[in-house]
C-alpha cells in the first residue's frame, strides 16, 4: 500500500451511545496519530471556499501501534463442516461457466488442496485454461484443452486409490462444429495425495489464506465416494439425485437455496454446509436455464449458479484500531478520524475517515435534515471509469485525466469496486460495500458525491442554520419514522440510488405535510437493496435500458437480496417526477450555464423564493462546479412522467453545448438530435410545488448547484434564493 495509511471505520451513521470501530492499515512501522474532526468543507480546490475543519477532542486522540493490514480479495465457498472428506476413493465433478480460461494463472474449482503444504486435492483449471486436476505433491493432470470462455461444460476428476489412477475430463454443453464436445485423459499419480486443508470452492488453501480464486459461474458441484464411470457422472447434474448413485454421494451442494444470505445448502443429507465469503453474485442463470423464466424466485432450479470473482471483496476484516463512543453532546454532523504518520522522509501522510453522527433516534435537535446519500457514495466507492471505460472520453467529451486516487487504485489492486466498474472478467460489479477503504469518500478530493456535498454542510454553518445529518442508511433501516422529526429535508447533491424502502418514505414524508430540497440531480435513478443480514452492502443491476455502465446479463435483472427488480425505477413505475418534479435529462461534464427565470417564477406561490432578486436577473451564471450552477447532470420536467400539473418551473438553463447528451432510456431511436445543440429535452428545470397536507417541494434540477452557494463570500443569487427556501421550508405555516 504504497506510502499511505487508510482505514476505514465499521458504521457510516452513528448516535449518541453507539460505538464506531476503525480499522487502520499503515505503511511504515512505528506509530500513527488519531484525532476527531468534525468536517464543515472537503474542496480545497483554487476555486471552492477552502478545506475547512473543526478539531474536536475526543477519547480517540492519541498516537497507536502501526501495522500493515492486507486486503484479502476474491470470491469462494468455504464448506465449514466439522468432519472434512476422508475419501481413498472420490469422484469430483461440476457445471462451470469459465470467463477467465488461460488469465496465466491456477483458478480452482473445487477440492481440499494446500499449496503451501503441497497436499490435499483440487479440480482447476491451469495457467493455459486447460481443465487439470492437482494433488499432493504430483504433477498436475490436464486434459491439455483449453475451455472457451463464457460456455457451459461438465468436468470431472475420478480417483481409485487402490490404483493411483485418475480421469480428468469436460463434456462441452455446446459443441461447435471443429470442437471436440468430450474430452478425457487418465494417467497413474506415483505419489500419495495427502490430508489437505479446508475444502474450498472456487479457490485453493495456500495455508491459511484462499489463493487461485476461480472467475465465472459454478454451478451443481458435487463429491462422491466413489470412482464412477464417466458416464455415470452426468446423472448427478440434476436434483433430486440418481437414485443409483445417490448413495455414493457425500456432497452435493444446491446454489438455488439461501440465494438471498451466504448459506450454502448441502442437500446430500451429510450437513456439509458452507457460506460464500467477499459475496460472489448469486442469483445466476445456471447451466439448465432455457429463458423459460428470467426471474429466479420462480423457477428456483434454473438459479443454481453462482459466479465468483478474483476481485470480489466484502470486508477487509482488519483487525480494530481504536473505538469511539459517540458522546451524548456530540453535535449532529459530518466528522472524520484524521489519522496521520510520519514517513521515514520527514513527510506527513494522512487519511480522512468518515463517518455521520446523527440526534438520538426518533429525536431532532433541529427543523431541518441533511439527508446524506450514502447509498449513491456506495454506488461510486473506489470507481475506476476513468481507466476502465473504454467509452469514458466519448460520454465526457474531454481527455481523461487521473487523480491521485485513480492513479492509486490503478497501481494498487483489491480494493473493491464501485457498480460502476466490471469484473476483471469483463462481468458487471453488483455488489459495494462500506467495509474497506473508499478513497472517494473523502474530502480533498473530486467535487462529486462526498466531497460535493461538503458545499452543502458549508453553506449551511455559514449561514448559522440549524441542521441535524442523517444518512440512506436510516433512512433505509427506519423509513418515514426517520423523517417524521423534521419539518424540511434537504437531500445532497446527487441521491441516485435508492431503495423501495427510502422512495416509500420520502414519498409519505412529503404526502404528510413535510417539506423537501432537492439539490442536485440524477436523484431516485436506480433501485438497490440492501441486505438484510449483511452490514454495509447494497446490490444494483443494471437492467432494463439507462445511462449504463454495463449491462446484466438476460435473466439476471432481478436482485439476490431481496428478489425485486432492479434498474431505473422509472422502468420499476415510479418516475422521479411524481416525488421531486422532473427527472434525469441530460449530461455533460465541460462546463454548466446559468439560469433564466420564466413566467411562472412571477407566480405568487413562490414570491417568498424569489425575494431580493431582479426581475430578470440571471442565476448562478458562476459556480465551482463548471462555472455555473447548471450542469454537470441535470433534471427536466415532463407531465407526461408524473410532475404534477400544479407544478411550477420557476427557472430553467437551455444553454448547453453539444458536450451534455440527452438520456438514452427516451429516445425510441437513434439520430442526430441527442444533445445539448440540437435536443430541445436537454434542459434544467428549477421547480416548485405543493404536496398534501401543507408540504411542498423545492428542486434544483443540477448536481452543479451547490458548487455556487460559496460565491463572493456566499452573497450571491443562488445563496440567497436557496437561503428563502430554506427558512420558508423550516416556517411551520402551511402552504
Amino acid at each position: 500500500m504504497n506510502q499511505r495509511i487508510l482505514g476505514y471505520a465499521d458504521r457510516l451513521s452513528a448516535a449518541p451511545g453507539d460505538s464506531v470501530a476503525f480499522k487502520v492499515s499503515a505503511p511504515h512501522t512505528g506509530k500513527f496519530d488519531a484525532r476527531l474532526v468534525r468536517l464543515i468543507c472537503g474542496d480545497d480546490s483554487p476555486q471552492g471556499p477552502g478545506f475547512k475543519a473543526d478539531q474536536i477532542t475526543s477519547a480517540i486522540d492519541g498516537s497507536y501501534p502501526a501495522r500493515r493490514q492486507e486486503i484479502l480479495a476474491g470470491s469462494y465457498v468455504w464448506v465449514t463442516a466439522r468432519q472434512p472428506f476422508e475419501l481413498a476413493n472420490f469422484t469430483l465433478q461440476a457445471m462451470i461457466w469459465p470467463t477467465l480460461p488461460g488469465n496465466g494463472q491456477a483458478q480452482s474449482i473445487l477440492g481440499n488442496f494446500d499449496a503451501a503444504q503441497e497436499t490435499g486435492y483440487a479440480l482447476f483449471l491451469d495457467a493455459e485454461g486447460c481443465l487439470a486436476f492437482r494433488a499432493g505433491a504430483n504433477a498436475p493432470v490436464s486434459t491439455g484443452v483449453k475451455l472457451l470462455p463464457r460456455h457451459w461444460y461438465e468436468i470431472f476428476a475420478i480417483f481409485d486409490a487402490g490404483t493411483g489412477r485418475v480421469t480428468v475430463g469436460h463434456n462441452a454443453m455446446l459443441a461447435y462444429h471443429g470442437q471436440q464436445s468430450a474430452v478425457a485423459v487418465t494417467e497413474m499419480l506415483p505419489e500419495p495425495v495427502g490430508e489437505g486443508g479446508r475444502f474450498l470452492i472456487a479457490a485453493w488453501n495456500d495455508a491459511k489464506r484462499a489463493t487461485a480464486h476461480f472467475n465465472g459461474k459454478i454451478d451443481a458441484p458435487r463429491v462422491s465416494s466413489r470412482a464412477l464411470q464417466p458416464s455415470q457422472v452426468a446423472r448427478l447434474r440434476q436434483l433430486p439425485l440418481d437414485l443409483e448413485l445417490a448413495q455414493f454421494v457425500v456432497a452435493a451442494w444446491d446454489f438455488s437455496r439461501g440465494v438471498s444470505t451466504v448459506k450454502v445448502t448441502d442437500v446430500s443429507g451429510n450437513r456439509h454446509h458452507g457460506r460464500t465469503i467477499n459475496l460472489p453474485t448469486r442469483a445466476m442463470t445456471g447451466w439448465n436455464w432455457d429463458a423459460s423464466e428470467f426471474h429466479w424466485q420462480k423457477k428456483t432450479q434454473h438459479y443454481g449458479a453462482i459466479h465468483f470473482h478474483d476481485d470480489d471483496l466484502y470486508d477487509c476484516g482488519w483487525r480494530t484500531d481504536f473505538t469511539l463512543t459517540v458522546p451524548d453532546n456530540m453535535k449532529s454532523g459530518v466528522y472524520c478520524a484524521h489519522v496521520t504518520q510520519q514517513a521515514p522522509d520527514g513527510s506527513t501522510i494522512e487519511d480522512y475517515i468518515p463517518f455521520f453522527v446523527r440526534p438520538p433516534r426518533g429525536t431532532a435537535t433541529a427543523p431541518l435534515a441533511l439527508l446524506i446519500p450514502t447509498a449513491s457514495y456506495l454506488a461510486y466507492a473506489n470507481q475506476q471509469m476513468v481507466s476502465s471505460w473504454w467509452f469514458d472520453e466519448l460520454s465526457s467529451c474531454k481527455f481523461a485525466t487521473l487523480s491521485e486516487v485513480d492513479r492509486y487504485l490503478e497501481e494498487n489492486e483489491g480494493f473493491g469496486m464501485s457498480v460502476y466498474d466490471e469484473h476483471n472478467d469483463g462481468s458487471g460489479v453488483c455488489y459495494s460495500s462500506h467495509l474497506r477503504p473508499i478513497l472517494n469518500m473523502r474530502p480533498k478530493t473530486d467535487l462529486w458525491q462526498f466531497n460535493a456535498d461538503t458545499h452543502l454542510t458549508d453553506w449551511l454553518e455559514k449561514k448559522g442554520i440549524p441542521y441535524d445529518v442523517i444518512t440512506d442508511d436510516d433512512l433505509h433501516e427506519e423509513g418515514v419514522e426517520c423523517l417524521r422529526p423534521y419539518r424540511c429535508v434537504m437531500t445532497g447533491t446527487h441521491p441516485e440510488y435508492y431503495s423501495k424502502t427510502m422512495l416509500d418514505a420520502l414519498q409519505t414524508f412529503t404526502q404528510g405535510g413535510g417539506r423537501l430540497m432537492y439539490m442536485g440531480a440524477n436523484g431516485f435513478y436506480w433501485r438497490i437493496a440492501y441486505h438484510a443480514g449483511l452490514p454495509g452492502v447494497i446490490e444494483h443491476r443494471r437492467a432494463e435500458d439507462g445511462m449504463r455502465a454495463w449491462f446484466s446479463e438476460a435473466g439476471e435483472y432481478y436482485m439476490s437480496f431481496t428478489g425485486e427488480l432492479s434498474g431505473l425505477w422509472v422502468r420499476n413505475g415510479r418516475p422521479p417526477n411524481t416525488l421531486v418534479g422532473n427527472a434525469f435529462a441530460a449530461q455533460g461534464f465541460i462546463n454548466s450555464v446559468p439560469y433564466h427565470r420564466t413566467p411562472e417564477s412571477r407566480d405568487p406561490r413562490v414570491a417568498f423564493m424569489f425575494e431580493g432578486l431582479e426581475k430578470d436577473e440571471v442565476i448562478g451564471d458562476f459556480g465551482t462546479v463548471g462555472g455555473g450552477a447548471a450542469g454537470w447532470e441535470i433534471d427536466r420536467a415532463d407531465l407526461r412522467l408524473g410532475t404534477p400539473p400544479h407544478a411550477l418551473m420557476v427557472a430553467t438553463a437551455t444553454d448547453f453545448p453539444d458536450s451534455y447528451h440527452w438520456v438514452n432510456e427516451e429516445m425510441n431511436h437513434t439520430h442526430s438530435a441527442v444533445n445539448g445543440d440540437t435536443c430541445p429535452r436537454v434542459r434544467c428545470d428549477m421547480m416548485f410545488f405543493e404536496t398534501p397536507n401543507g408540504g411542498a417541494v423545492f428542486s434544483t434540477g443540477s448536481i452543479s448547484y451547490a458548487g455556487s452557494l460559496a460565491h463572493d463570500g456566499y452573497d450571491n443569487n443562488v445563496s440567497r434564493l436557496t437561503e428563502n427556501v430554506v427558512k420558508r421550508f423550516i416556517d411551520p405555516a402551511s402552504f
